[in-house]
């Protein structure tokens, strides 16, 4: 038995520098709430939830959710890096669409610190053990940053391969700008220019400049999801369905290609969008906007040829013809991004439903995508997993 799924409800605090926030249960069972208004269904009604985070110990879900009921429901929590919040929202449309279910929360939440990411538990193997040592030998970078480096590294894997200039790069982080200046939930909402990106402090040379990464944030977000019975018997909104959906793990060509590319997901976030592709039965070229997971503007450009919405090779071109923005073939990050928006790891999955659930009510105001009928979501966390996901106006 399947059903289709709807998202009958999204709800997205402001993101903000870690200092600004108030503590995650706060950040967490706000966004619950205002997911819940915006479904119209009170919380008596979710059946099961699923709260993901990163940072954080065990049931963090249940401290955060408590506060906005206490109903004796099942909470699973959910890490999975920084595709955290759409492997929350995975396993909530799976448990719909499976006929189990018909009314779940899927929820993101981050408390994070300044700075770059490092590991918590230093006294056990690490999860990026086999990361590290594929960087160490494709990459020559001492000193930068663990992050920094595996993306740097992609985004200099595609600059050799294909000529790309740097220049391209501080293009995707100056059209991130001018698309959050529109987003009042973003973090960063000033206006800057790839001049000024590429004028930014230097974290290594030749591969990147400040800007071109996206901060540590805090904040949460939320969505409801339910079948059609569900939503037909209380009257719920039906005009955003989940059409398809795919997550993917690595596979051995991560580490055996010689690739940084692949080694930060280029072959993971192919197989997700391929499966998307085909279950729908669309292609890229049928997709109005696109949010995609923008850590680095290395990512978000690489990741325009992982998902087909252009050539291998062509992502220079993509760019200086517009086509990642508005008036071109595919709005990308219209919110703004992870490089504009912010990235609290454990919200952005959700937050990217957010934004696409308004693009395709049609009430995403300044940011509002003319026409906007399939929007695909992307979402990658190393270690490894990515999450595709398309939605269709109804």
């Amino acid at each position: 038995m399947t059903s289709s799924v709807y998202v009958a409800g999204v709800g997205m605090i402001p993101f903000v520098k870690p200092g600004a926030n108030a503590p995650y249960p706060v950040m967490g069972a706000e966004a619950a709430r205002l997911a819940l208004a915006d479904a119209g269904v009170g919380y008596e009604m979710i059946q099961q939830a699923y709260a993901g985070y990163v940072y954080g110990d065990s049931t963090c879900g249940q401290r955060a959710l408590y506060q906005v009921g206490m109903t004796g429901i099942p909470i699973i929590n959910v890490n999975n890096n920084c595709s955290t919040g759409s492997t929350a929202l995975f396993m909530a449309r799976q448990a719909i669409e499976s006929g189990a279910l018909d009314c779940v929360l899927a929820l993101g939440f981050e408390q994070m610190k300044p700075g770059a990411l490092g590991a918590v538990f230093t006294d056990r193997p690490s999860a990026f053990d086999e990361f590290d040592a594929a960087a160490d030998k494709l990459v020559d970078a001492q000193g930068v940053p663990l992050a920094l480096r595996y993306f740097g590294g992609a985004g200099l894997s595609h600059m050799r391969k294909y000529g790309t200039p740097l220049t391209s790069f501080a293009k995707v982080r100056a059209k991130a700008s001018r698309h959050a200046k529109n987003n009042p939930l973003a973090l960063f909402r000033k206006e800057v220019s790839a001049d000024d990106v590429m004028n930014d402090q230097v974290i290594w040379p030749g591969v990147m400049t400040r800007l071109m990464a996206c901060p540590p944030t805090c904040g949460g977000a939320a969505a409801i999801l339910v079948s059609e019975k569900f939503a037909s018997k209380h009257g719920l909104r039906k005009d955003v369905r989940i059409a398809a959906q795919a997550m993917t793990t690595d596979t051995p060509s991560t580490f055996r290609a010689g690739d940084m590319m692949q080694v930060v997901g280029f072959d993971m976030t192919r197989a997700a969008a391929n499966k998307v592709y085909e279950a729908a039965g669309i292609g890229a070229d049928d997709l109005d906007v696109v949010e995609l997971h923008d850590c680095f503007a290395h990512n978000e450009l690489i990741t325009y040829e992982a998902l087909g919405l252009c050539p291998d090779g062509g992502a220079e071109r993509f760019i200086d013809d517009g086509n990642n923005t508005y008036g071109g073939k595919t709005v990308t990050n219209p919110s703004g991004g992870l490089l504009s928006k912010g990235h609290p790891l454990g919200a952005t999955g959700l937050a990217q439903c957010y934004e696409l659930t308004h693009q395709l009510r049609g009430s995403a105001e300044a940011r509002q995508v003319d026409g906007a009928r399939r929007a695909l979501q992307h979402n990658l966390g190393l270690g490894g997993a990515c999450v595709v996901t398309l939605y269709e106006r109804v």
